[in-house]
């Protein structure tokens, strides 16, 4: 079952990476490993990092600024991954990456070894290659465009997200009307039918997502009038639909290619041009939007301990379910209404068997089926690490929920989707392995695909990536929105704001401006179990 991140996780930890796939290794953990894991210490949050910058309540505050390294020079990623290495050499360890539009103060070059433009330091730690994917040219094609539409950190999602749903060409640049007509030449037929279809598969579903939530205007309006929105001035003239791949030149062809069925993509902005809605993708390519379906994600997100709800509480993890009241009189069950669905309903602690089923009591007296509802307690024993200081997550795999920790305190909880084979063998199913674990690598948005028979996807941009074993990783999932029910190829799926809120509370810390960051050893404790 083969499913890679092609966002070259190999480059970042030694042997091949692959994205969720269930890898070939002893399921148990020798107590050795375990004992490493446990006692290696964390280093401290990293200089200039986007620690706590999104905080557990969702807030978000603004970027630490990295420290001045010179009279106004920076340099800046021109392509999907500048490297960042830890010396001035191709043969240097990879901490990370910058992503194109983003960049860092820097110094003069720091040697030429492997680099004919040079290595240039970064913000806090590190070299990247002039050259080789990045620059000292604001005015870079690559650079303007993407700097212009950073990801969002204050947004449940950090780009726009849709998937496809009528496959159409991709270009390079925006089309002028004689070009569409030759390119798409039934798109005078195909626009009118979409604009009057009913549900999500016409025009009126969901269009605010194009414009991150704003209103927006009327699609039959636009296309009858030609409308057209500011847009950069590279959009026209185009040819950037490889530059990021590449590094280099331009690209004179207008299709690029065609859209694949079902693949997920993300876009920087998108914009109206001659009446037609466009969107820029992360890696500068041109899409049709009426072609694809516009992805809200899912509104849930869990509660912070101490504030939202106190211990013990339960997650209602399955729809319909229902509350009921014993009548000790009559010695029967009654109905006593909805429990809203995922919900955080506060417990006594007090637990009963009605009729077989185990039965957990709510503050109102009430009672609730730990079949229809998954119950956080207290720790029963604290690890070490925990005892120490760290922060960590507790992942129970039976009732589908992570606990955060900030030391001994519990201070968030969520309903998660791990594999959806359950507690099977990870080596044979899409069940998520178990056993105690650091974050290693993280990315604010990584691709990820399958190419198995009946499996295949591609989900571009995949937000809030956090590899914590392998190929096993905690991540936003824009595509489902079934937290509460084992759903995954074996990763744990997280809701969108979930998984961005957590991404700024664990280690590794992301440095400011950097998109991609990974330490060995150091990360923040992922316990997963039964």
């Amino acid at each position: 079952m083969r499913r890679t991140d092609s966002v070259a996780l190999h480059a970042l930890i030694a042997g091949a990476m692959l994205g969720c796939q269930n890898v070939a290794t002893d399921g148990a953990v020798p107590a050795q490993r375990l004992l490493a894991i446990a006692s290696a210490a964390p280093r401290a949050a990293t200089p200039s990092s986007e620690r706590d910058r999104v905080t557990l309540d969702g807030k978000t505050r603004p970027a630490t600024p990295a420290a001045s390294a010179g009279p106004g020079t920076r340099v800046h990623a021109s392509a999907l991954r500048a490297w960042v290495f830890d010396r001035p050499s191709p043969h240097g360890e990879r901490l990370g990456y910058l992503r194109a539009g983003a960049s860092s103060p820097t110094t003069g070059p720091s040697g030429t070894e492997g680099c004919p433009g040079g290595w240039y330091p970064v913000e806090p730690a590190g070299f990247v290659c002039v050259g080789n994917g990045a620059t000292l040219d604001p005015k870079h094609p690559a650079v303007a465009l993407s700097s212009a539409y950073p990801p969002a950190p204050g947004q449940k999602l950090p780009f726009i997200y849709g998937t496809v749903r009528n496959p159409g060409p991709v270009f390079a640049r925006l089309p002028s009307r004689a070009e569409l007509e030759r390119a798409e030449p039934s798109v005078d037929e195909r626009i009118p039918k979409w604009l009057s279809a009913e549900g999500e598969t016409g025009a009126r579903y969901a269009q605010e997502v194009w414009l991150r939530g704003a209103p927006p205007p009327d699609p039959e309006a636009a296309w009858s009038d030609r409308t057209s929105d500011p847009f950069p001035e590279l959009l026209s003239k185009g040819g950037f639909g490889r530059l990021l791949e590449t590094g280099q030149g331009t690209v004179s062809d207008l299709v690029l290619g065609t859209m694949r069925p079902k693949v997920g993509y993300s876009f920087l902005a998108t914009f109206l041009f001659e009446g037609r809605r466009y969107g820029l993708a992360t890696d500068l390519s041109v899409l049709p939007t009426d072609r694809l379906r516009p992805i809200r994600g899912s509104e849930f997100h869990g509660v912070e301990i101490g504030r939202d709800v106190a211990l013990p509480f339960a997650f209602v993890r399955k729809p319909g379910a229902r509350f009921v009241r014993w009548d000790a009189a009559k010695n029967k069950l009654e109905d006593a209404g909805e429990a809203t669905y995922r919900s955080a309903v506060p417990l006594t602690g007090k637990r009963q068997f009605f009729r077989g089923r185990l039965h957990e009591q709510s503050t109102n007296g009430l009672w609730l089926s730990d079949q229809d509802a998954s119950r956080i307690d207290p720790a029963k024993r604290m690890p070490g690490w925990g005892k120490a200081g760290e922060r960590w997550l507790d992942v129970n795999v039976t009732k589908q929920t992570l606990v955060a920790f900030d030391g001994e305190r519990p201070v968030f909880a969520t309903l998660i989707s791990t594999g959806e084979a359950g507690l099977e063998d990870h080596e044979k199913t899409t069940a998520t392995k178990r056993g105690i674990f650091r974050i290693h690598t993280k990315h604010v948005s990584a691709t990820m695909s399958s190419d198995e028979v009946g499996e295949e996807f591609e989900l571009r941009d995949v937000p809030y990536v956090q590899y914590f074993e392998g190929s096993y990783a905690l991540h936003g999932a824009y595509w489902h929105d079934r937290f509460g029910t084992p759903k995954s190829h074996g990763c744990i799926n997280l809701s969108p704001e979930d998984a961005r809120r957590l991404f700024y509370f664990t280690e590794p810390s992301l440095p400011t401006g950097w998109h991609g960051v990974r330490k060995a050893n150091t990360g923040t404790v992922v316990f997963v179990h039964p």
